[in-house]
């Protein structure tokens, strides 16, 4: 094949930390979990019980004694975290969704891609135990999600304490450089200082991967995947495994969680001896991460929504011309005139008063699964208007 009929083949870009790289450069080993293994894995942490697991068990049942503190006006727009009725199962464990304001059960899996090492793969070391080992944080983190959270990604490291630390930091910098799209010559320069400080430390402590894979492989991630969360996770038992959010929003909410179990199976561990560093204080010690930028280059905030309660429906309150999403004319919703566009408002269960619905008829069908968490709010103000019995 002559010069001049040779196909040109495109240069890929070289490795930079000032410039968003491809995961098509990564050397790490991608395993995935697929919602299978997701299944397995919750059977065992429910059969399973230790002294984290009964922790998590006590917390949960700490949220339940607290159901009355979330009960009256407004709760259709919080955070909830809510089981009012049977078994310690994810199935009547109910989550407030922060992106479609529903309330769905923690049964939901999603499929896991890990990445780590080669040598993890050549001592054959299944991603399992890695998954295992923050079930019930994973579990939480994708329900509160109704999109965008049925593949999750995890990084396996052996960080160490302050080196995770400053890995945080570094991110922190690196993302919020990039979201703003402006050439600082002094940030610019900060952010390669501590990329090769990194780097030295890191491969001095023989840790596994190198440095510059655990930046290429966790910003390509936030740049080609754009999930609302990701964890960077450590083996090491003196470290923790740091989860981050990709917008303020997703963060879980402290007046919730500011109890929630450090994770530690040591019950006279402190708060500080954390192998998962969940946020219990909010957004004030959350690691979020700012990728507000589109992969056009546009910056774009996620659109927060307060949808129809059933699940195959794409209704959405409040907005002109949403319509009902279940293709049919019995769950419609009534128009000024054909063709004209008018806000679609929603029904308020009576019961819990903690779900909408476009239609009497979409309650119906969503009553086999909100029956398992609906129950009679203990104090009664005044009715909510558009407020439906069950």
């Amino acid at each position: 094949m002559t010069a001049e009929t040779e196909p040109r083949r495109r240069r890929r870009k070289p490795y930079s930390p000032l410039t968003p790289p491809s995961l098509s450069m990564s050397e790490l080993v991608k395993t995935t979990l697929d919602h299978d293994s997701t299944d397995t894995l919750i059977d065992k942490w429910l059969e399973h019980r230790s002294g984290a697991q009964d922790a998590y068990y006590e917390w949960f049942m700490e949220v339940r004694g607290r159901r009355g503190e979330i009960q009256g006006r407004g709760i259709r727009r919080k955070q909830i975290i809510a089981w009012n009725k049977g078994d310690f199962v994810p199935e009547n464990i109910f989550c407030r969704t922060v992106d479609t304001g529903r309330l769905i059960p923690l049964d939901r899996t999603w499929t896991t891609h890990v990445y780590h090492h080669r040598s993890m793969s050549d001592r054959r070391l299944s991603m399992m135990p890695v998954v295992f080992t923050m079930l019930p944080e994973l579990m939480i983190l994708r329900g509160m999600h109704d999109i965008g959270c049925d593949e999750i990604y995890v990084i396996v490291t052996d960080l160490k304490r302050q080196e995770m630390n400053d890995v945080t930091d570094y991110f922190t910098l690196v993302c919020r450089y990039a979201s703003e799209g402006k050439h600082r010559p002094r940030i610019e320069e900060q952010i390669k200082y501590q990329h090769m400080r990194l780097s030295h430390t890191i491969n001095h402590q023989r840790r596994t991967p190198c440095f510059p894979q655990i930046d290429l492989t966790l910003r390509a991630i936030l740049h080609e995947k754009r999930p609302r969360f990701l964890v960077l996770f450590s083996h090491q038992t003196s470290s923790y495994s740091q989860i981050f959010f990709t917008d303020p929003s997703y963060v879980p909410d402290e007046t919730i969680f500011f109890d929630y179990p450090t994770g530690c199976p040591n019950p006279y561990c402190t708060d500080d001896c954390e192998m998962i560093r969940f946020p219990r204080r909010g957004i004030v010690d959350a690691a979020v991460l700012s990728i507000r930028k589109d992969k056009e280059g546009k910056k774009r905030r996620p659109k927060r929504r307060q949808m129809c309660n059933w699940i195959d429906c794409d209704t959405v309150f409040g907005e002109p011309g949403s319509g009902s999403g279940c293709g049919s004319s019995e769950g419609s919703v009534d128009t000024a005139s054909v063709g004209e566009e008018v806000p679609v408002f929603g029904q308020t269960c009576s019961k819990c008063r903690m779900v909408q619905y476009c239609t009497a008829e979409h309650q119906r069908k969503d009553w086999d699964e909100h029956r398992r968490v609906c129950v009679k709010i203990e104090a009664s103000p005044e009715p909510e208007p558009g407020e439906v019995d069950e």
